[in-house]
C-alpha cells in the first residue's frame, strides 16, 4: 500500500488526498506537522531532500515528491486524464500553469495571512502576491466562461489541481465575487462524485 506524507492545512498534499479518494485508491496517510519542522527531520530528509509535503511513498520504497506529479502519477489511465494527445497537454499545461502563476501568489499569501504572526516582516509581501494571484484567478476565469472545467467539457487533475488553494481564496482575503464563471466551476467540483473536503466548515483542520 502506498504511504502519503502531507500536511492537511496544505493544499498541495490536498490535490493527492482528492485523487486518492476519488479514484478509490488506499493508502496509509502520515501526518507530517511542518509547522514544527517534522519536514525537516533527518528521517524525512532522507525520503525527500527537498523537505516538503506531500511526499507519496511508494511499495517498493521509493519516494516521489511534488504534488502535481504525484497527482499525474496516482491519475495516470484513469478518467482523470484524457488520453487524447492535446487533451493530455492541455492538462499539463494547467498543472504548470498552478505551480508557476498561481500557487506562488494565492497559496503563500493564504500561508502568510493563516500561521504567520500579524507583524511578521513577509506581510509586505502580500500586496504584489494578491495581485499576481488576481491576474491568475482572471485566467482561470476567462477560461471558465468558454467551458464548464478546465480543459473542456470534462474534470481531470486540471482542476484538481487548481481547486485546492482556489477554493481556499478567502482565508488569503481575496474576493472571488468578481469571477462568476470561477464560482460555478468551484460547484461543479464540489458536486464531482467522491468529493473529499479538505478542511471542516469551520476551516479547522479534519481529524
Amino acid at each position: 500500500m502506498w504511504t502519503l506524507y502531507d500536511y492537511r492545512d496544505s493544499g498541495n498534499g490536498y490535490k493527492a488526498r482528492l485523487a486518492l479518494h476519488q479514484l478509490q485508491i488506499p493508502y496509509r496517510l502520515v501526518e507530517v506537522d511542518i509547522m514544527r519542522g517534522e519536514s525537516r527531520t533527518e528521517a524525512f530528509l532522507a525520503k525527500n531532500p527537498n523537505g516538503r509535503i506531500p511526499l507519496l511513498e511508494l511499495d517498493d520504497g521509493s519516494c516521489l515528491p511534488e504534488s502535481n506529479a504525484i497527482l499525474h502519477f496516482v491519475a495516470r489511465g484513469s478518467w482523470l486524464v484524457p488520453e487524447e494527445a492535446r487533451a493530455h497537454a492541455q492538462v499539463l499545461s494547467w498543472l504548470f500553469f498552478e505551480q508557476y502563476s498561481h500557487e506562488p501568489y494565492l497559496a503563500t499569501s493564504r500561508f502568510i495571512l493563516r500561521h504567520l504572526p500579524p507583524d511578521h516582516p513577509r506581510r509586505a509581501e502580500l500586496p504584489a502576491r494578491l495581485e499576481k494571484a488576481r491576474e491568475a484567478l482572471r485566467v482561470m476565469e476567462q477560461q471558465l466562461a468558454r467551458a464548464p472545467y478546465l480543459v473542456g467539457d470534462r474534470y481531470s487533475i486540471a482542476d484538481i489541481a487548481l481547486y485546492a488553494y482556489t477554493h481556499r481564496a478567502s482565508e488569503a482575503s481575496l474576493d472571488l465575487s468578481p469571477f462568476p464563471a470561477l464560482c460555478a466551476w468551484l460547484a461543479r467540483v464540489e458536486a464531482e462524485p467522491r468529493w473529499l473536503a479538505m478542511l471542516d466548515e469551520q476551516g479547522r483542520i479534519e481529524s
